[in-house]
């Protein structure tokens, strides 16, 4: 679709005609709306907040899965094994080791996307439905890993306990900061990201980092290569475009997102095991992108907050329902969402195939020509 502006904008520099953002009323609605995540456990409840962090964790793993299957073409089911990948890292170099959480959460991303690289081998030989059987094998091979082997790191199928992340802050005036308490070990003082009004603030700013790294993939060189791969692999590899090296490189990427994502999840939950992430999480993610857009930059925030509503939708009304069926209400409560996330994905793929993404294009557009669209 061409992009249409309004009268006057028009390019003056090779910089604007790049800008994503173009016109001042742009930032400071973006500025607006940052600042207003930042600010929502100062106005609301600790359940909205939860709830808007566990959206923003899965809005990051997305993206890396937007990276992959949206932009490259490659489809992948084991999302979630690499999520699990750096909760698990993360776990034992903070709980193990005592490492810092901010050292470690780079250090989950790229572990987990070396992971990600073993099972993107198998990309060179195969596409399609055999390259989702490859992957698929990631999310039964990495959770018995986990449950079966180094018992005494891993803790089995029990999982292990994940540390509160924390930040040192050196003595002001005698004194700690509010909010943090002092710790004479240390010397110093520590503030804790204990629950979800704290915790927020370290997925918002991962958030913010994975958006504007993701964007930027779409617009370079390498972006401009996957999607080659995904519209024409072979007419790309007449073009010079090495397929083996870039589908490794979009298997990197994607398993460093979960990676971050995972290592997110897990100090956010306290706990991680092999089940806390499963084949669920990663069809539901697959989900998320197709409702959202494929090979779109807001596509993974659309789908993942749509799917994300519609299962606390489900939740809600769930004593409603199972007074229609008394006999069963154990049974319809566990039906009920992944009966909804199913309604909807089938009607997304039947009437609106491209996504949201795709609709927030078109009601622009038809913004931007009132008032003679129709």
């Amino acid at each position: 679709m061409a992009i249409m502006r309004p009268a006057g904008d028009y390019d003056r520099t090779y910089k604007h005609d790049m800008g994503v953002i173009r016109q001042r009323w742009q930032y400071i609605l973006l500025i607006f709306f940052i600042l207003a995540l930042f600010t929502l456990p100062l106005y609301a409840s600790e359940s909205t907040v939860s709830l808007v962090n566990r959206i923003g964790i899965f809005i990051i793993a997305v993206q890396g899965l937007n990276v992959l299957t949206g932009y490259t073409g490659q489809i992948s089911l084991g999302q979630a094994a690499f999520m699990t990948v750096g909760g698990y890292i993360s776990a034992i170099l903070v709980g193990n080791f005592g490492l810092n959480f901010f050292l470690v959460l780079p250090i989950a991303g790229l572990g987990a996307g070396l992971v990600g690289l073993l099972f993107g081998l198998p990309s060179l030989r195969v596409k399609g439905f055999y390259l989702a059987m490859a992957t698929l094998s990631a999310q039964f091979i990495i959770p018995w890993v986990t449950r079966n082997l180094w018992a005494d790191t891993l803790n089995g199928a029990q999982g292990i306990n994940v540390p509160v992340p924390m930040i040192r802050l050196p003595i002001v005036a005698g004194n700690c900061i509010l909010g943090t308490t002092f710790d004479p070990e240390v010397s110093a003082c520590l503030y804790r990201f204990a629950t979800p009004s704290q915790f927020i603030y370290i997925t918002l700013a991962v958030l913010l980092i994975t958006t504007v790294a993701s964007l930027n993939i779409s617009r370079s060189r390498l972006g401009r290569a996957f999607i080659s791969i995904r519209d024409n692999d072979l007419a790309a590899e007449l073009l010079g475009i090495n397929l083996f090296a870039y589908k490794l490189r979009a298997f990197f990427i994607a398993s460093v997102f979960a990676g971050l994502a995972g290592a997110l999840l897990a100090h956010n939950l306290r706990h991680i095991n092999s089940e806390t992430l499963n084949l669920n999480d990663s069809v539901l993610m697959l989900g998320m992108l197709v409702a959202g857009g494929l090979g779109t930059n807001v596509g993974p925030i659309f789908g993942t907050t749509l799917i994300i509503f519609l299962e606390e939708l489900a939740i809600l009304i769930t004593p409603f329902v199972i007074t229609f069926f008394p006999d069963n209400s154990a049974g319809v409560a566990a039906a009920l969402r992944p009966l909804v996330f199913g309604l909807a994905l089938a009607l997304f793929l039947i009437f609106e195939p491209r996504g949201l993404a795709h609709r927030w294009m078109l009601i622009k557009a038809a913004w931007r020509l009132r008032p003679f669209a129709r």
